[in-house]
């Protein structure tokens, strides 16, 4: 198969979901029904292939990214599984950067749940396709078409459902295919490896015919030809409609719905024959770009084993001590033992293995190109986010975007000996997981780990024992703060030194002004180059930022704070970029002392799923600590709260919530804004 053939016949694809919707339980189907597996991993029998962390086995939950890759109908499937927790959020972001079509899933019953959303708007950012599968239709409560309008109210996203149930909740056996308009049931004797197409039922013939006329209007909105043979009356073949449906997909402008139930082995195979008809091949997507680092220009890079080599490093796992770098390959191609460039920080670096991976297990390959997924040894200097590529042809890709941690814990090593070791695998862990910082506190001489909630950090340290064999004694969680000013002031400072035989002189006057919540730190200089030249505002620019680092109050971050430069004084042979510097940071501090400065704290969006009986204890325990519910949504005999609540009231609350509610109800949270801190 050519360069070009092959690449038509790949889907880099993944699955989407918030926590529980069945993401696992459907990839280890999709493993077996394409002969990838001999036997289906049940998630809560922590036998799933794709979960093989053990913390995930016990858990029976995601939390890294896995690849894998599988054969359906001669298309190569590059699949990766993500978490669907908020703390590993992290996970789903650097797969959608690398990844070329989604499946999204949801469950029947929770419908568009808040981690939904949050995945959901990732891809958006990074404009990739999707189609949605909509699971757990055996359960009680399942609603189908309740979760499409859900889609449409809380996503703005515009589905085309392509298929109608066939029985609801216990009595799901299959589907009607509204494209094929036939009957799909599966036999469970077969563990739904088998199926049988049947005729559409009388008394549901109708309705099929209206909702596949849906369909027909959908593309028709869309495709001027099939719009022309719509309004005709002329027929309009599966074929046309596949073809329509594709290129309003990849054009993000429709999103087609299946539906299934996983855990009970039905509608798999109609997935993936979805999965290929609709979600693009890397020929199908834009040209991925770039900056030239040496010219400064932007260029881009046609999906081609035959082009320049670019290709982003999106993971860093640590496998028997060594980094293995996953990569996503855009163009060109790689070999064993070649040397090549990573342009983000201009070395040179020296390929020793590559692998196809499935899961934890690795298989060796001699090569990779153009459309492939790959995890390489003997890259050491390369990390998340990184560009390798040619030396002569060089380009940087957009860089994956972290997080910032919200919360910390301190540790300290039990022994000596852990002493010794505990460097050497935050360092590892840090470099697997962009979204976890580092920081050894000297005064108390703890080591402080930072994360994204309790279970991220959680899992860090139980990783330090089991797979570093550190021994460390853990603090409870700590929330991160940030400082910032209430009122505006002026301020001048001036930095006068002799240091090693240099006067260094600098002068600065400055107005401080609080700014809007989430804007960040705002500097600007209303000097012209005649009364202050370049090299030197930027220096006093570069105080400024590096005094943000550490504020007046607890030396926690200042945040959300504009900075402008009102005046300056140059003395001539004395005046320097380094006196400018630390003139401007003292300037900095001092004003933040004068202009009222105040803490703020993370405020999380909490999203309560209980039984009605509690709604009026479970509000009132919010309230009581210090949250706001926003929204309450009554789903037959279960409500849901949402609510903004400070981080630091949270800790603990899932053992709270369990007392309350008899073990019946369950909370999810992610990081909303920052506040003032009551």
């Amino acid at each position: 198969m050519s360069g070009t053939g092959k690449l038509n016949h790949i889907r880099n694809i993944g699955f989407m979901a918030h926590i529980d919707a069945g993401k696992t339980t459907l990839t280890e189907r999709i493993l077996y029904y394409t002969g990838r597996t001999h036997k289906i991993g049940e998630v809560d029998d922590g036998e799933a292939v794709m979960d093989w962390m053990p913390q995930e086995q016990e858990r029976g939950i995601t939390i890294t990214s896995a690849v894998t890759n599988c054969q359906w109908n001669n298309y190569d499937i590059h699949l990766i599984d993500t978490p669907g927790h908020v703390d590993f959020t992290i996970e789903v972001g650097r797969s959608l950067r690398v990844l070329d079509g989604v499946v999204a899933l949801f469950c029947a019953v929770g419908g568009v749940e808040p981690q939904s959303e949050t995945v959901w708007y990732q891809a958006d950012k990074y404009r990739v396709p999707r189609i949605a599968y909509i699971n757990k239709m055996d359960r009680i409560g399942a609603d189908l078409f309740g979760t499409i309008e859900m889609m449409k109210e809380k996503l703005g996203a515009r589905p085309v459902l392509l298929q109608l149930p066939l029985g609801q909740e216990d009595t799901f056996r299959g589907v009607i295919d509204l494209i094929g308009m036939k009957c799909i049931v599966w036999d469970q004797e077969t563990y739904g490896a088998t199926f049988v197409e049947q005729e559409i039922p009388e008394e549901l013939l109708l309705n099929a015919r209206e909702y596949r006329e849906k369909i027909i209007e959908a593309i028709a909105e869309k495709d001027d030809v099939i719009a022309d043979k719509y309004l005709s009356g002329n027929a309009i073949g599966e074929k046309e409609i596949i073809q329509a449906l594709r290129k309003a997909t990849i054009d993000l402008t429709l999103i087609p719905v299946l539906c299934g139930a996983a855990l009970r082995n039905k509608c798999i195979q109609p997935l993936l024959d979805a999965i290929i008809n609709f979600l693009p091949s890397p020929l199908d997507i834009p040209p991925i770009s770039g900056i030239n680092p040496k010219t400064g220009n932007r260029e881009s890079r046609e999906s081609s084993p035959d082009g320049h080599l670019a290709a982003l490093a999106f993971k860093v796992a640590v496998h028997e001590g060594r980094n293995l770098i996953y990569l996503r390959i855009y163009s060109g191609k790689i070999t064993v033992g070649e040397e090549i460039y990573n342009s983000s920080k201009g070395i040179k670096e020296r390929i020793s293995r590559i692998f196809l991976m499935h899961a934890n297990k690795r298989e060796r390959i001699s090569s990779a190109q153009a459309g492939d997924i790959v995890a390489t040894l003997g890259l050491k200097d390369t990390f998340t986010g990184n560009t390798l590529c040619s030396e002569k042809h060089p380009i940087i890709l957009e860089p994956i975007e972290f997080y910032r941690p919200v919360m910390t814990v301190a540790v300290e090593p039990k022994t000596k000996v852990d002493q010794e070791k505990i460097d050497s695998a935050l360092k590892k862990l840090s470099e697997e997981d962009p979204t976890f910082h580092v920081i050894f506190d000297e005064e108390s001489g703890q080591t402080i780990l930072s994360g994204m909630g309790e279970l991220h950090l959680e899992i860090l340290t139980n990783r330090l024992s089991r797979e570093f064999n550190c021994q460390v004694t853990v603090g409870k969680p700590q929330v991160v703060y940030k400082e910032t000013i209430s009122s505006t002031v002026e301020v001048e400072e001036k930095f006068e030194k002799e240091i090693n035989g240099t006067v260094h002189c600098g002068q600065v006057r400055l107005r401080l002004e609080p700014a809007e919540r989430g804007e960040g730190i705002h500097f600007v200089s209303r000097l012209t180059d005649e009364l202050l030249a370049d090299d030197y505002v930027k220096a006093i620019e570069d105080g400024i930022r590096e005094a943000t680092l550490g504020g007046v109050l607890s030396g926690y971050p200042v945040v959300d704070l504009k900075a402008t430069l009102i005046g300056a004084q140059h003395t001539e042979k004395m005046s320097s970029e380094l006196g400018y510097k630390i003139a401007a940071s003292m300037a900095f501090k001092k004003g933040c002392f004068m202009a009222s400065p105040i803490l703020l704290e993370p405020i999380m969006k909490v999203d309560v799923v209980i039984p009605e009986d509690n709604t009026g204890e479970i509000i009132g325990d919010l309230n009581a600590r210090g949250g706001k519910v926003e929204e309450i949504t009554a789903k037959g005999k279960i409500i849901i709260l949402a609510a903004l609540v400070p981080l630091k009231q949270m800790f603990g609350y899932s053992t709270d919530i369990r007392s309350a509610t008899q073990g019946r109800g369950t909370f999810t949270m992610q990081f909303s804004h920052y506040d003032r801190a009551r």
